[in-house]
């Protein structure tokens, strides 16, 4: 341990001692040369830590996460079609490489626990419940969507589901997790709230205001620091001067874990640590998971900060390439399954494409609803 470092905490203690997550790499800075000898050693080591961990699951539920995986990658990019075609506008937030994290994190909840996150919420709001038609008619702004066609792709939204948003202001979701998290203990249920949001958001106030208080209050709220290493176009590395998010929890003495983002097991099991903590204690957890995205931070960015040979040094532990060939070589699925799962998700996400050019525009009496008025002066 460095000595400009402070000691952990008992909670953190805790949480390593129980986490077979990846430690956070040692050298954060990504160039253009690269060892592939190194890169394949790396890689096998994470390939047998994911087929260790796929030993200890049912082939149901292992399927169930590939299909997850693959439903919302083939779902983004139909919207990246659409959204060239003209027939999604506005902003539009694309999950590409970054699937194993939601997958992983949203298999270890219940129905009734919540989940809030940021812009970029496609996923999170399919595996939660919400179906492909009403996620992708709410991007093509249709009557048929979620929010009847208002929030479009960045306010994605069912209350049914307990999913809260879809928030387009930069960590303005962390302290309404805390919020509600606040409110299920107060009722006395164990539901857990799961926050994302990305490494940018760490920046802001309200992450370490809203920890502070998760903490002190016993919160069952865990924070899921999803870090793509960019901020919209800026590095990590040019924004953050302590760059290992996960220690950030050390000043609160909240319990954190350093997760690879890459492999949906690993996922899975952090955050099953975090909700058993939450439930039995109600004791908040922040998790940083370390993701990468393919695409760049919108569909109007080129993403021409990053270099080509940066980008393909990621995509060798494309999640879902990764996870496919575990399960492939643990003889849990093989050709066949993997043809009939992508047939099927080829057979739905055109269905959300019908749906969505099939639902009507919103009746422009609509504009005037769902509008807060102050009851008393009449300001909008």
């Amino acid at each position: 341990m460095s000595q400009k470092q402070a000691a952990p905490t008992k909670s953190r203690v805790e949480a390593e001692e129980q986490s077979s997550s990846a430690a956070p790499p040692a050298e954060t800075e990504v160039t253009d040369e690269i060892n592939p000898a190194q890169l394949s050693l790396d890689h096998e080591k994470l390939k047998q830590q994911q087929k260790d961990r796929i030993a200890k699951l049912d082939k149901e539920t292992l399927q169930k996460l590939l299909y997850q995986m693959i439903l919302v990658r083939r779902f983004e990019e139909k919207c990246a079609e659409s959204y060239s075609l003209g027939k999604i506008g506005g902003f539009c937030h694309l999950y590409i490489g970054q699937e194993a994290v939601a997958i992983g994190a949203l298999s270890a909840l219940r129905p009734d626990d919540y989940v809030l996150t940021s812009y970029r919420e496609h996923g999170h709001a399919i595996v939660k419940g919400m179906s492909p038609d009403e996620v992708m008619a709410e991007l093509y702004g249709k009557a048929g969507g979620c929010s009847s066609g208002k929030g479009g792709s960045m306010h994605l939204f069912d209350a049914d589901k307990n999913f809260l948003g879809g928030h387009g202001i930069v960590g303005g979701q962390i302290p309404l997790a805390t919020g509600v998290a606040f409110g299920t203990k107060y009722k006395g249920t164990d539901q857990v709230t799961l926050c994302f949001f990305g490494e940018a958001a760490v920046n802001q106030g309200a992450f370490h205001e809203s920890l502070n208080m998760a903490q002190l209050w016993k919160l069952p709220c865990i924070y899921i620091c999803e870090n793509n290493q960019y901020g919209m176009g800026t590095s990590l590395q040019r924004a953050m001067s302590l760059q290992d998010v996960s220690q950030k929890a050390h000043a609160y003495e909240v319990a954190s874990e350093f997760v690879d983002g890459m492999d949906v097991l690993a996922v899975r099991e952090a955050v099953q640590r975090s909700v058993e903590r939450a439930r039995q204690k109600y004791l908040p957890t922040l998790l940083e998971i370390r993701t990468y995205r393919f695409m760049g931070h919108s569909m109007s960015d080129p993403g021409n900060y990053r270099t080509r040979a940066e980008i393909e040094k990621h995509q060798e532990r494309d999640p879902i390439k990764l996870f496919t060939e575990s399960l492939t070589e643990q003889n849990v699925i093989d050709q066949s399954t993997i043809d009939e799962i992508e047939k099927r998700v080829r057979q739905e996400v055109e269905q959300s494409v019908r749906f969505a050019e099939e639902s009507p525009l919103p009746d422009p009496k609509e504009l005037y609803t769902h509008v807060y008025a102050n009851p008393v002066t009449g300001d909008k």
